[in-house]
Parts: structure tokens; sequence; C-alpha cells
């Protein structure tokens, strides 16, 4: 069952965590220039682009609120222009998402008051099914005004160890969040066996890690699991419109921990519970590596050998080489010769190369490159 579009949600404001460096898609993404401001689709909009525009249906663009940091702020605010500029929160140094997620909300109940109902939508994720998307978050906000902390549980297509798993209970029984279901617990990315049995009980769903509930409700929760961070957010919500920002971002900012929203307030909260998960039938990837980005890209026109490419095809020869993934970001010709299954993404100051099956390890390839003293270049 759906629920059909009506429109802007009355209260509901999309908050949009913009952070991480993606450090599985160097050298594409990089500290200075993470994945969700580039084009990974080939679709003309960026993620975080493409995040605003499937929200436009739902909340008006004042009611988006994007929480990224301080060195991303010109960026974000380049490529979303209409939205204010008061609309993007600075972070000084990564918390992780509890710290953004909860520093929204605060400042959305100090500017709007207690009724306001967010919903948090990381700004590097990719799906596919519009009018889903909108039916799980119409339903996942009249949950929220239930009292429910609501997440959003995708229909798992394989039993993926990369992601983590919700496992779903009981109806909710509300009229209008008829899929919703109490979610029983929690689980951090399985084992093979672990995920297939998962799957097969028909219970479980990925965690895609989005969150609608009502601001006050969050930092309620908040107050009893961690409260010296509640304190910190709303004593930073109190002067984050007034002169007295910036010191007290100094002050505050540093002292609070750092925490996944899942660790802090999910697992915890649905234990006892207040957590509810409404289905996700859409498709939804993270693009976490290299792997993931190849199996989301079209495959070359007229080609048949399963080849992806990311940017200009004319600047790629492919000879013998079948399911290559080429980003040829560098203006140069890019060959790949009797090489099966390989990734090139050629940047104009840094070259790699590995294969799909070792795309999760690009990360270690971070590593090596920070440790030979270069800096620059993640």
């Amino acid at each position: 069952m759906t629920i059909a579009p009506a429109g802007p949600i009355p209260d509901f404001h999309a908050v949009i965590p913009a952070g991480g460096a993606g450090t599985r898609l160097w050298p594409l993404s990089r500290s200075g220039s993470p994945k969700f401001l580039h084009d990974l689709t080939g679709s003309g909009r960026t993620l975080l682009q493409a995040t605003v525009d499937r929200l436009a249906p739902l909340t008006a663009t004042d009611a988006v609120l994007v929480v990224t940091g301080e060195r991303h702020v010109d960026a974000v605010r380049a490529q979303l222009p209409d939205v204010a500029a008061a609309q993007v929160l600075a972070e000084p140094s990564p918390r992780d998402s509890m710290a953004a997620i909860g520093l929204a909300a605060a400042v959305l109940v100090q500017r709007h008051g207690s009724d306001v109902v967010l919903g948090s939508f990381a700004a590097d994720q990719v799906i596919h099914g519009t009018p889903a998307f909108e039916s799980a978050v119409r339903e996942g906000v009249a949950a929220a005004n239930a009292g429910y902390v609501v997440t959003v549980g995708i229909a798992a297509s394989v039993p993926s160890t990369a992601f983590g798993y919700v496992r779903s209970g009981e109806t909710l029984g509300l009229a209008d969040a008829p899929n919703g279901r109490h979610a029983v617990g929690f689980t951090e990315k399985p084992d093979a066996a672990t995920a297939a049995a998962y799957l097969a009980t028909g219970e479980y769903r990925w965690n895609a890690g989005m969150f609608i509930v009502r601001a006050e409700v969050l930092l309620t929760h908040l107050a009893a699991q961690l409260p010296q961070m509640h304190a910190g957010l709303r004593t930073l919500a109190a002067a984050w419109d007034t002169a007295d920002h910036d010191r007290v971002l100094a002050e505050v900012w540093p002292t609070l921990e750092k925490i996944a929203i899942d660790h802090a307030i999910a697992e915890p909260v649905a234990a006892a519970g207040g957590v509810a998960v409404v289905p996700g039938d859409f498709g939804w990837d993270d693009i976490g590596d290299f792997a993931s980005l190849s199996a989301l890209l079209a495959p070359v026109p007229g080609g048949d050998d399963d080849a992806r490419v990311l940017g200009d095809d004319a600047s790629v020869v492919r000879l013998d080489s079948v399911g290559s993934l080429v980003i040829p970001a560098s203006g140069r010709m890019v060959v790949v010769l009797g090489l099966d299954d390989v990734v090139v993404v050629d940047t104009p100051d840094a070259l790699l190369v590995t294969t799909r099956s070792r795309a999760q390890q690009v990360k270690d390839a971070v590593a090596a490159v920070r440790e030979k003293g270069r800096p620059d270049l993640l």
C-alpha cells in the first residue's frame, strides 16, 4: 500500500547531512571535494543537488537545511542557489551524524518551535523511484507525529555485507502509516551467511540511515541518552543566529561526543519500543565504492564489453577489455588493453588503477598516500 502524494508536508523540514570524504572513491572524491559535490551518475546533477530535487515535492526550499563542513560551505551554496545562506549550517570539524542531526534539530526548534518534524537524508545517496520514496517519507512523517523515531528500511535486493540491517516487528496500527512497523533492532554489517539468513525471514531490510522524527522528540531522547551533548546543542542553537555564534561554536563544538545517531538514539530507543520502520520500496545505493558506482552507470552505447565510462567516452579506448570502469577526468586519452574488470580513474594529479573486486580496498590506498606525506592529494 502506498500513500498518494499531496503536496508539501506541513511543518516538515528536510535535513541534509553533507559530510565525509568518500575515501573509497579516491582520487575522484577527496576531503576538499567529497562525493556529494560530484555528478556520479551522469545525470547532470550532483548527488547533493539530486537529494534536494527529490525532496522538492515534500517540503519548501526554505525548509531545507544542509549541515556541512566549513570548507564545503561555499561549494554547497554555489550548487544550491535557491537555499538561503542561513539554511546551510557549518560544522567546524566532523563530529559524526548525531552532532550534525542534533544541531539541525536544535536550530529548527529554536527557529520554528516544537512542532517541527525533521527528515534526515544523506547528501551522497542515489535513489530511483521517486513516488515510492515520497510515499515512504509521508508515512514516516505520520509515524513521527505519533511520537516515534522513524527509519526507512530499504528492500534488500541481495544479502549484502556492506550495509546495516533493521528488523521489523509488529504493525504500528496507524491509519496514516499503514505500512509502519515497530523496529525490533539494528545489526551492523553482518557476514554473508547471516545476511542471507536475515533476508530469508522477510523481517529485515537495509538500514539506509534515513531518520524522520519530531525535532523535540529527538532532543528529548538525546537528553536521556547523552545529556552533555544535548545541553551543548541547545546552547549552540540559542546562539546560532546571534552575534555570539562564533564564540559559542568555538567553545562548545569541540566538547561534543563523536557518535553516530544509530548508536546514540536508534539502538537504545528501539530497545524501549520507540523506533518505527517504514518500508522503502525504491532503488537505493550509497555509492560506497567503484564497484557500486559501476553498477549504477549505463553500459557504453554500442559496446559489447559491459564497459562503463563516467565522462567523455571519446577519451577512452578499450581493447580486449571486458567490464572496465574508466573515469577520464584529466583531459588525457585513457587506453585499456587486455585487462578485464579494471577500474581506471585518471585525474590531473593522481591516477588509480585497480579492479572491481578490490574496490573496497581503495581506502587502503588513501592511507598509503597519506603515509607518503602527500596530504595535498587527499
